[in-house]
């Protein structure tokens, strides 16, 4: 049985945690593709370059797969697997955290680091509102622009995301088609004269 749903963040998220003097500013970011990570610690390093650390981690896709951690220079396994750890136990995808830290001239040894990275981040977790996504699989359409609306009758009626779109007098669409009504839409897309569709 295919998985139906996913749980992923909506919105970015920012709190700040502190542990005898070094203060760890948490980020959460909802991120579908790796280039979206980039982006996020790319901004981030930039808006924070005398931080000491950048540690992260993030889970993309539904397969569980595609996950990365960084202990950005603190000692192996303090602060990466900490974060993900967070959010694993939420089960959560599609979702990267940032903890960037400033020392606060304290050492916190590896238990205190452990910890400082894991409560950091369920506490930027704890502030981010949840949501459930269908799984989706992509659809390209290309039909006529007088199609038009019959097209996006469908996309609004099965909650479809429109991932691409050129729209001219002739149109192309990819579509992310609910994986519990893909039967339902590839039906109501073949009924419409003249459209081709592929998954």
């Amino acid at each position: 049985m295919e998985q139906q749903f996913y749980n992923t963040i909506e919105t970015p998220a920012f709190t700040e945690y502190k542990d005898r003097g070094s203060t760890f500013l948490s980020f959460a970011y909802p991120v579908n593709t790796t280039d979206d990570f980039k982006r996020c610690l790319f901004e981030l390093k930039k808006e924070h370059p005398k931080a000491t650390h950048h540690c992260f981690a993030y889970r993309i896709g539904n397969d569980g797969n595609t996950f990365r951690v960084s202990d950005a220079g603190e000692p192996s396994g303090t602060a990466g697997k900490p974060i993900l750890g967070q959010i694993d136990s939420k089960k959560l995808t599609n979702t990267l955290v940032v903890v960037v830290r400033y020392f606060g001239g304290t050492l916190l040894g590896v238990p205190g680091l452990i910890n400082a990275y894991k409560s950091a981040t369920a506490l930027v977790l704890q502030l981010t509102p949840l949501i459930q996504k269908a799984v989706e699989s992509v659809y390209t359409l290309q039909f006529d622009y007088t199609q038009i609306n019959e097209v996006m009758m469908i996309v609004k009626q099965f909650n479809c995301t429109i991932l691409e779109k050129n729209i001219q007098l002739f149109c192309y669409l990819k579509l992310g088609i609910p994986l519990n009504r893909q039967d339902e839409v590839a039906y109501r897309l073949s009924e419409i004269k003249g459209l081709s569709f592929e998954v």
